[in-house]
């Protein structure tokens, strides 16, 4: 069973002060480059893999989506979600993404937000919903950067100079990784470039975009603090297909 990180107290306080967690869509700095790779999904059935607060399911709901499937573990996380959507054509499950098998032909769209890297069985999920998606639909998802994921210890570093290095240790070593990120103890799960393409690959998706995101130089100019991820990006932005049939 997937780790249920956010149900910790510690870690759900800490977490729903984030930019993201208070402002939703437009306090995550990569939402911009995420929404360019997404279709249209007005009239489209969607299921949103780990929808946390529920803010890009009511986003496609308020798009003109038929229909939004928000999938989540968290109970702390449903329980906000449901307070805050109205729209009808939302609906919320709790379920382990590992074990989550939705049905075929039932989606045109799939989206994950920083997700997949908490999931051991990533490649039985990622099949479940290749079969799941309608032919021609699309799997839009993020991750956080298997540069970040790859350090046990993911924190700059200052050599016997004071320059500031980002440690890079174990890249090839695939595997959880501890930290102790607004909790102690939290569980990701690295996996290199390559692994995360050749698992979409296999599952038969067809790569779309590709794009290893660091905020833009307008984006660090408005906020300078954003500066060092220039020198590494944080999150691993992924479209892909299901072919049409025939």
């Amino acid at each position: 069973m997937t780790q249920n990180i956010y149900d910790d107290e510690t870690f759900f306080q800490g977490y729903s002060q984030l930019p993201r967690s208070v402002h939703g869509l437009d306090g995550a700095p990569e939402w911009a480059s995420l929404r360019r790779l997404l279709p249209a999904v007005r009239g489209k059935r969607v299921l949103d893999l780990g929808c946390g607060f529920g803010w890009f399911c009511r986003w496609a709901a308020g798009e003109g989506a038929a229909s939004v499937l928000g999938v989540e573990l968290s109970e702390k996380m449903l329980a906000r979600a449901r307070a805050e959507t109205r729209d009808p054509a939302v609906s919320y499950l709790k379920a382990d993404l590992e074990r989550f098998r939705p049905e075929a032909d039932a989606f045109d769209l799939a989206y994950s937000s920083l997700a997949f890297h908490y999931l051991r069985d990533l490649e039985g999920l990622i099949a479940s919903v290749h079969a799941a998606l309608s032919p021609g639909g699309a799997l839009v998802c993020s991750v956080e950067h298997p540069i970040f994921t790859a350090p046990s210890s993911p924190n700059w570093r200052s050599d016997a100079s004071g320059h500031e290095t980002w440690p890079l240790d174990a890249y090839l070593d695939e595997g959880p990784r501890r930290t102790d990120w607004l909790a102690d103890g939290v569980i990701k799960q690295h996996r290199t470039i390559g692994t995360y393409l050749g698992i979409l690959l296999r599952a038969g998706f067809s790569l779309s975009h590709l794009e290893e995101w660091a905020p833009s130089p307008e984006q660090v100019a408005a906020n300078p603090e954003w500066a060092r991820e220039r020198g590494r990006p944080p999150f691993l932005l992924i479209a892909c297909r299901k072919p049409e049939a025939g």
